[in-house]
């Protein structure tokens, strides 16, 4: 079976979604779906491609003992190809994606990352901590986490039942 290819989106592919990547490069490493899994980032706009991550969410994934090393790229209609399983961190970023998608078929590949978190409790945005304090790439932490924890009880569920 092919590994599940999984793209985590954002706008500008510096707070969020790196983020995502990051967490779920880490989880990886303890889990069974590790080789089974791989795993990018990108964002919806062009602002920062080739920029590494934003220095605070860098430091928050530090403080937690995780490596984050991607480099912005825009997510484009072909990623749709590359990847199994889209996942836009709030509404704006879902939407964009849907309007690229050269398909039904490609669109239906497009899910919240908040889907899998099981706090959520219908809010399924990642808030955007670009503008905001240290606090906010803290709570965007928490909540990715707990949205990669599901996301890989999910792969792991589908991926045992074919």
């Amino acid at each position: 079976m092919a590994p599940t290819r999984v793209c985590f989106v954002c706008l500008g592919n510096i707070c969020r979604s790196p983020t995502a990547e990051a967490v779920m490069r880490h989880r990886l490493q303890f889990h069974d779906l590790g080789v089974h899994v791989e795993v990018e980032s990108a964002g919806t706009g062009d602002w920062h491609v080739g920029h590494p991550p934003d220095e605070r969410a860098r430091e928050e994934a530090t403080r937690r003992g995780i490596t984050m090393e991607s480099v912005a790229q825009q997510f484009t209609e072909a990623d749709f190809d590359r990847f199994d399983l889209i996942l836009a961190m709030d509404s704006a970023n879902l939407e964009a994606l849907r309007r690229i998608a050269p398909s039904a078929e490609a669109a239906s590949k497009v899910q919240m990352l908040r889907e899998f978190d099981p706090l959520a409790n219908g809010d399924l945005d990642v808030p955007d901590p670009y503008f905001g304090g240290s606090q906010g790439f803290v709570e965007v932490f928490d909540m990715v986490d707990r949205s990669v924890v599901g996301l890989l009880d999910h792969i792991g569920s589908t991926r045992a039942n074919g």
